[in-house]
């Protein structure tokens, strides 16, 4: 059904929004997924505080036009939605779990990060970029390492001097 001028406007809005509130923006192409899979798709990505919102590509590109956002445009074919968050990194890791689950039908195909358009490997790298949880997780590792094996050695030679 075809939109009004004034519908179009709310969209472009709307759009306009989440880019200006989103710190990353991910593009994805979705095709033929079904109803009930989207719903899902939704529900968590609105559990992690993700939003999902899908766009006319015509409307979505004036939208983009309007933001000041540098580089170049990723190519946008076949239906497009936008995936934003207030988080860096969780809408392109959150959408990336979804593309391993619904491989035929998502894919990633840019996105805005740090104020640039990013094409899709750059997406796919950031999307690869474990929580934050786990990041301090592996830098205490890093700073116990040492020592953990400084007590291992001190312990054998302990135990060899009995």
């Amino acid at each position: 059904m075809a939109k009004n001028k004034e519908q179009k406007k709310e969209v472009i809005a709307k759009v306009e929004k989440a880019l200006k509130d989103a710190v990353s923006v991910v593009f994805v192409k979705f095709n033929r997924l079904t109803v009930a899979d989207a719903t899902a798709m939704r529900k968590e990505l609105r559990k992690e505080g993700i939003g999902y919102f899908v766009a006319k590509k015509t409307l979505l590109r004036r939208a983009l036009d309007s933001q000041k956002i540098s580089g170049e445009v990723p190519a946008l074919e076949g239906q497009i939605a936008i995936c934003y968050g207030v988080d860096a990194i969780a809408p392109a890791r959150s959408i990336a779990g979804f593309v391993k689950k619904y491989k035929e039908q998502l894919a990633i195909v840019g996105g805005v990060f740090e104020g640039a358009f990013q094409g899709k490997a750059e997406m796919q790298e950031i999307a690869a970029i474990p929580p934050i949880e786990v990041l301090y997780a592996q830098v205490a590792n890093l700073f116990n390492s040492p020592i953990q094996g400084l007590v291992v050695a001190l312990n054998q030679i302990a135990q060899g001097k009995k």
